[in-house]
């Protein structure tokens, strides 16, 4: 069986994009739609397009600070719950583990959406093992995302978990400095560095440039989020990198 593939686009997003590209990506057969949450492009307002224009799409958020966006504020109306992969994180919050875990309690009672964790290090990991439907993973080479999904299994200790996992994805030549910036970006926040070094990875190696690289990654999650870098954002790239990639998922060897 083959890893669902999903395609993921930063938040700010234009609404009018995501509304043109989300029947596209349905009709080429993605598992789900993520957009991530910053500040200035609010994630679950740009699901909300993608609803009203999709009808099995999966639609899900990568992820949600609650340190900025706390759990009991989140508006959750017009996106169906059965369709909704609610991904939440800590953000730079002073008491991490403490936030996200009183965000699940919160959001069980509020939505039957599945929740996923925002989990960088180990003890975010077994909390999305324990408590919460799945885990978010990020910036990881094929090698550790097959180990970091069968940690997350095999804590889980029985309970159905998914790992998701969202690599840096380009679709065209380019694309590519923008990739560069977007690597030299993760490479300076302290977190991250610190990730990439404790695994012994460089990012570069941590991303997807063609169908070969996509290969690769099939069975080191239990779905891969390709995370749309295009060189400006622009409808017509983000419709080429939608069919560029359909095709690659579709001729996996």
């Amino acid at each position: 069986m083959r890893t669902p593939v999903s395609i993921g686009l930063i938040g700010t997003t234009d609404a009018s994009i995501v509304a043109a590209l989300a029947p596209r990506i349905e009709r080429l057969g993605f598992h789900a739609l993520w957009l991530n949450d910053v500040p200035g492009g609010d994630s679950l307002a740009g699901l909300r397009v993608a609803s009203a224009v999709t009808d099995r799409l999966r639609l899900a958020t990568g992820v949600i600070p609650l340190d900025r966006r706390p759990a009991p504020t989140l508006d959750l109306d017009g996106i169906p719950a059965e369709r909704l992969m609610l991904g939440i994180g800590s953000g730079r919050a002073e008491h991490p583990l403490a936030l996200v875990a009183d965000g699940i309690t919160v959001l069980r009672g509020a939505t039957d959406a599945e929740i996923f964790v925002g989990a960088l290090g180990p003890r975010m990991r077994r909390l999305a093992a324990e408590r919460a439907d799945g885990a978010l993973l990020n910036w990881l080479t094929p090698r550790t995302a097959t180990a970091t999904t069968a940690e997350l299994h095999e804590t889980a200790d029985g309970r159905q978990v998914r790992s998701v996992l969202y690599v840096r994805t380009i679709a065209e030549a380019a694309a590519r400095a923008a990739l560069d910036a977007e690597i030299a970006r993760y490479e300076e926040v302290p977190t991250y560095a610190a990730n990439f070094a404790r695994l012994g990875i460089r990012p570069a190696d941590a991303t997807i440039d063609g169908a070969r690289r996509l290969a690769d990654y099939d069975a080191a999650a239990d779905e891969i989020v390709l995370r749309a870098i295009t060189p400006g954002g622009s409808l017509a790239e983000l419709e080429r990198f939608v069919e560029t990639t359909a095709a690659w998922v579709e001729h996996r060897e």
